[in-house]
């Protein structure tokens, strides 16, 4: 690692850059510009995205994700949730249930005092407000760029982008996904634990079930011997009633599904969940994906944070991926204002310090562990046969239906509350 030169001044100099600008780094630096005005503090933030927002986009696509009650909470306060609340699609209960098996039960919005459990959002729509926002907002938006390389010096990361812009920034974030440029740049290791499934995701039409308990805003989440079944909902469509698919499948099998004509993939699918949400009529487009748990043990490097997928990235069974994202920048930004804070030298703060990386690499250990074991816990808990483990699910699921207490630690997971 080198020092600083002369030909340094050919640099924009920034206090953070970041790489990536889906959900987690469009929501980073805008926590960031609003941190600096709370503080009055002016911070210099860079964002580079490959991409526009639209369904090529790889963050911002034609998948649908909840954002948990948790979530909701911290994006309200960063200022951001009341200007995207308008595209939320509500989840007032959830229907969890193991196929074939007599163990199922229901958490709801109600029992806990709550208007909703969380909100369904859109990727590509929720993608085209938050790019409005930054455009608005005092941010260096480097977009479509990509980063051609980076530098580690003592004082600072040097960025180039595949235009010749080069950035000198304080504080390198890598929320570039589970491909990250960064993390390969500087040969960081990444942990890689295989589950053998491949997601199919589609948006589904349903016709109405006539019964007062089934409406559109339930989530299923249904375990499946070939593993976990979930349908999310969506905002209705001239009065169609529409849930996101995600579909955990052996590979053999996804690959059949996503071949199949669309009338016949809807009967297997039918056959696969039942009847419980109600008859489905149509599907959209089928994208798959290979589901794994990626995660690097020590997210930081010299003057670099990692956050989001290019940190961790989950199996989706519980729909805490960008929940957990969240939380990396929500406590980034914590951590970068203490830092500012505490500050009181004259010169300009360093965000790229070793307090600053370490004060956020312990704010996030336990969390971390924590999520992607209990993640790995069902993953391998309800994709399979196994009696003993059969029979300890469904007693475990009857169990939170015959003594409500015991749904509380299950709903605060559900709702991304940390423990």
């Amino acid at each position: 690692m080198k020092a600083q030169t002369e030909q340094d001044a050919n640099y924009i100099s920034v206090d953070v850059a970041i790489v990536g600008g889906a959900m987690a780094g469009a929501t980073l630096a805008l926590g960031l510009k609003a941190l600096s005005e709370s503080l009055k503090r002016p911070l210099k933030i860079a964002l580079i995205e490959a991409h526009h927002p639209n369904q090529d986009h790889p963050g911002f696509d034609a998948r649908s994700i909840a954002i948990a009650h948790g979530s909701i909470f911290e994006l309200t306060r960063l200022g951001l949730w009341p200007k995207l609340a308008y595209l939320g699609t509500p989840i007032d209960n959830i229907h969890i249930s193991d196929r074939g098996h007599m163990g199922m039960t229901e958490l709801n919005a109600e029992a806990f005092h709550l208007n909703h459990l969380g909100q369904v959002v859109e990727l590509e729509r929720i993608g085209q407000v938050l790019f409005k926002l930054l455009d608005e907002a005092d941010i260096s938006l480097y977009c479509p760029n990509k980063l051609a390389s980076v530098e580690a010096t003592i004082d600072a990361q040097l960025l180039t982008l595949d235009d010749g812009t080069r950035l000198s920034a304080s504080l390198l974030v890598a929320a570039d996904g589970v491909n990250s440029k960064v993390r390969a740049a500087f040969k960081q290791p990444l942990e890689q634990v295989d589950f053998g499934q491949v997601a199919i995701i589609a948006n589904i039409e349903l016709a109405h079930v006539e019964t007062d308990k089934i409406n559109e805003n339930w989530a299923y989440e249904r375990f499946t011997n070939s593993g976990p079944l979930a349908l999310l909902p969506m905002s209705s469509v001239k009065g169609v009633e529409r849930k996101s698919l995600v579909w955990a499948l052996n590979p053999d099998k996804a690959k059949r599904l996503l071949s199949i004509p669309k009338d016949q993939f809807l009967i297997e699918l039918q056959q696969a969940f039942g009847s419980r949400a109600g008859q489905f009529t149509a599907v959209g487009e089928r994208y798959s994906y290979p589901l794994m748990l990626s995660y690097m043990s020590k997210p930081i490097y010299h003057r670099t944070v990692f956050i989001g997928n290019a940190a961790q990235t989950l199996h989706p069974i519980a729909g805490q991926g960008f929940n957990l994202g969240l939380r990396d920048l929500v406590s980034l930004i914590q951590v970068i204002e203490q830092h500012l804070l505490d500050e009181t030298s004259a010169a300009p703060a360093d965000l790229g310090s070793t307090q600053v990386t370490y004060a956020y690499l312990n704010s996030r250990e336990k969390d971390r562990k924590q999520t992607m074991t209990n993640i790995e816990f069902l993953v391998r808990g309800f994709s399979n046969d196994y009696w003993p483990l059969v029979a300890g699910r469904s007693l475990g699921l009857r169990m939170l239906s015959w003594l409500p207490p015991l749904k509380t630690p299950v709903a605060r997971t559900a709702m991304g509350w940390k423990a």
